[in-house]
C-alpha cells in the first residue's frame, strides 16, 4: 500500500519539474500555482523572478473556511482568487497545476478564476 502511495506521488513531482521547465512567472503575467490536500485547497499567484508571492488564497483563511475542499468549493476558490487578483490589476497569469492532472478541483479553480474574468 504505502510503495503505491509513494509510486503516485514520484509520477506527479516528476510531472511538475516538467512542467515548471516550461512555465515561469513575470511581474507581467505571474504564475498560478494551485496545490489541494484531502484537508484543504490553496492558491498562490507568484512572480518567479522576484521570488515574490503576489496574493493567496486558501480554504484554510478564516473568512472562507466554509469552503469545503470539493469542485464545488474549488470553483469558489478559484472565483475569490479571480476577484482580488483583480483588485490588484493582474487581468493574465500562467496555470501552474503543479503536477496534479487537470481535472475535478484543479479545473474548477481554473474554470473559477476565469469565470471572475482572469486570461491563462
Amino acid at each position: 500500500m504505502w510503495q503505491k502511495m509513494l509510486e503516485k506521488d514520484r509520477k506527479r513531482i516528476k510531472r511538475k519539474t516538467h512542467i515548471r521547465k516550461v512555465i515561469s512567472g513575470t511581474p507581467e503575467r505571474p504564475r498560478m500555482s494551485v496545490t489541494r490536500s484531502n484537508r484543504a485547497l490553496y492558491i498562490q499567484i507568484i512572480d518567479d523572478s522576484k521570488g515574490h508571492t503576489l496574493a493567496s488564497a486558501s480554504t484554510l483563511e478564516q473568512e472562507l473556511r466554509n469552503i469545503k475542499p470539493t469542485v464545488e468549493g474549488a470553483a469558489q476558490l478559484g472565483e475569490i482568487m479571480g476577484k482580488r487578483l483583480l483588485e490588484r490589476n493582474i487581468k493574465q497569469v500562467v496555470f501552474d497545476r503543479n503536477g496534479y492532472l487537470y481535472h475535478g478541483c484543479v479545473k474548477a479553480m481554473a474554470d473559477g478564476a476565469r469565470k471572475a474574468g482572469i486570461q491563462f
